[in-house]
């Protein structure tokens, strides 16, 4: 059975237990309004960290490195985000996890450390490398001034 598949039959299993057993103690509609809390804090975590992450994005850019951090970390948003919006406790702290700066972050250097990211020509032609073995950026460009419009 895939993993994906079974992750689909066991974490909303899990979650109903979770969501029976919190009613039981603190009553249904307690239960519920703390799940539209989550869901709503949540929202605005997502908003302020997406805003954050896109602006250190944009200023690795701007130095001209690539910014893998930010588009992991992006990708932990979208996935926190996603979590905070299903209904329960468990995916809660996994979303929360991966909006609270601090987790985001180890998180994400675990996985770089684990994976390679490369990065070349995205219409699937073969780079050629320059003979010093540092990569070269092949393109046109036109500078112009700030001030300038077009």
């Amino acid at each position: 059975m895939p993993v994906l598949l079974l992750l689909l039959i066991i974490v909303p299993l899990v979650e109903i237990f979770i969501l029976i057993e919190v009613g039981k103690v603190v009553g249904a509609l307690a239960t519920i309004g703390l799940c539209v809390l989550t869901a709503v804090i949540g929202g605005l975590l997502l908003r302020q960290q997406g805003v954050e992450t896109l602006r250190r994005a944009r200023a690795n850019l701007d130095r001209g490195t690539v910014p893998a951090v930010e588009m992991f970390e992006g990708m932990a948003l979208a996935v926190g985000g996603v979590m905070l919006l299903t209904p329960g406790f468990a995916t809660d702290v996994i979303g929360f996890a991966c909006l609270i700066p601090f987790t985001r972050r180890m998180v994400v250097h675990a996985l770089l450390r684990r994976v390679h990211v490369q990065y070349g020509p995205i219409d699937g032609q073969a780079s050629r490398r320059p003979p010093s073995g540092q990569d070269a950026i092949e393109g046109e460009f036109e500078r112009r001034d700030r001030n300038e419009h077009p």
